[in-house]
């Protein structure tokens, strides 16, 4: 099933799904769309442009653009740093592949992996405000740590990144502190390996009358 301006669609009725509507992104992009099995033709083409829709706008938020990202780095910086933080860019990067995020102090320059696109919003704000602190702090020091951990969801990020790493069998590296003069770049401490559509999709459910 295709729409105009939508993915495809792949409608599944369930005789076991009762009340609730569900819709998620496959791997290859298809938006699966799980149904009961009693639910009219009418009714399925009414909750699956219904489901489609959320389920582009929930994408969506997990996807902000650059312009979006940096207003974000921003926000965290007066909320958690006292303003102290400021950039001069902050952007999505597609060939970051080695870390989540990295921060050149001698620039003020932020670049976030397009990996973390999907991911719930709250982890990206703390690898955000991690790379943010490095403007601050160079060094994974105590105080850098300080700094990061004024955010309140900061171990259950870490938490996050890391059991997300363990599953998909990443290695963990050693923090590394930059060279004094600022020229190099500093990561977030996790290094991602290969990662499929399923791990970082939103699935969006619904209850059905």
């Amino acid at each position: 099933m295709e729409q105009p301006g939508h993915p495809p669609v792949d409608v599944r009725r369930s005789r076991r799904r009762r009340r609730t509507v569900s819709a998620y992104r496959d791997d290859d992009g298809t938006v699966v769309v799980l149904l009961p099995a009693r639910m009219s033709k009418a009714e399925e083409r009414e909750w699956v442009t219904t489901m489609v829709a959320r389920l582009m706008k929930s994408e969506e938020r997990r996807r902000p653009s650059d312009a979006a990202l940096a207003k974000r780095a921003e926000n965290l910086s007066n909320r958690y740093l006292e303003g102290l933080a400021r950039p001069r860019t902050v952007r999505w990067v597609e060939n970051q592949q080695q870390r989540w995020g990295s921060c050149t102090p001698a620039d003020k320059s932020i670049r976030l992996s397009s990996r973390l696109q999907g991911m719930p919003s709250w982890v990206v704000d703390y690898v955000l405000l991690h790379e943010l602190a490095h403007l601050l702090e160079k060094g994974h020091t105590p105080a850098f740590w300080r700094l990061v951990d004024q955010y309140p969801k900061a171990e259950r990020a870490k938490g996050f990144l890391e059991g997300f790493a363990l599953a998909a069998s990443w290695e963990l590296p050693p923090d590394a502190v930059p060279p004094a003069d600022g020229s190099a770049e500093v990561d977030s401490g996790v290094e991602p390996g290969p990662m499929t559509a399923e791990a970082v999709e939103p699935q969006v459910d619904e209850l059905a009358q």
